[in-house]
């Protein structure tokens, strides 16, 4: 299933931009001929690999947002470890048999455009896998992610939240799914601030036990509690 495209718009101050700005201004005063002409290296490294990109994106259905080059790099995009997924238990109990409703983000594919003095515009489509486990009540759940632009220090310049519903089928217990953020704008102080001066994040809205889970990688097997039942069998039948 696909939901319906959605439209995400970045606004940020003047003075956020302005902070941003400025080691990027700096950094260039500072640059010798040789310096540039590495960073002329390593931008044509990143338009080739841009195109490669291009290619494997609309496969996913992202398609490029415009043919003429970037003047810089693309924003680091990528999902948060501690929010990548999501794991309900019935009475906070951390067992397979008292999972209800789960996600996981599959992964984020995206593009960006941008030149002279013009915002930097992200399209993205990210890929979800939902479930639904054994204590989960229903065949419908509405999952919710946000979307957020940091800059390089991790500060949070924006942020979204979008909602996911979603239908189980009868009988099935896994939904695959994407969504598409076709305008995620950011806004540039000047020419010299580069797209690498931001990160978008991704994630769903969790709590902290959630949070907890994913940080300490845990996991459940489907079938933990039958094979532990199995084994208690063996064990009663001699």
């Amino acid at each position: 299933m696909r939901p319906p495209m959605r439209r995400f718009a970045i606004v940020l101050s003047a003075a956020a931009l302005a902070a941003v700005a400025l080691p990027a201004a700096q950094a260039f005063a500072q640059m010798t001929q040789a310096d540039r002409q590495e960073q002329e290296k390593r931008q044509q490294e990143r338009d080739k690999a841009d195109k490669e990109k291009a290619k494997k994106a609309s496969k996913v259905g992202v398609q490029p947002l415009d043919v003429a080059p970037n003047a810089g790099p693309c924003p680091y995009v990528k999902v948060l470890y501690d929010a990548a997924r999501y794991v309900e238990f019935k009475d906070g109990k951390e067992a397979s048999a008292t999972v209800g409703y789960t996600g996981e983000i599959e992964g984020v594919h995206a593009m960006c455009s941008y030149n002279v003095e013009d915002p930097i515009k992200v399209k993205a489509d990210i890929g979800f896998e939902l479930g639904r486990g054994p204590t989960a009540v229903g065949s419908s759940k509405v999952y919710r992610y946000w979307v957020a632009v940091t800059d390089r220090n991790r500060e949070v310049l924006a942020k979204q939240y979008f909602d996911l519903p979603v239908t189980f089928p009868a009988g099935a217990d896994r939904v695959i799914a994407n969504e598409t953020l076709d305008d995620i704008v950011i806004p540039r102080a000047n020419s010299k601030v580069a797209g690498d001066n931001f990160e978008v994040l991704v994630g769903f809205d969790v709590t902290p036990q959630m949070a907890d889970f994913n940080r300490l990688g845990k996991r459940f097997r489907v079938n933990a509690g039958q094979a532990e039942a199995v084994e208690a069998g063996k064990s009663a039948a001699q």
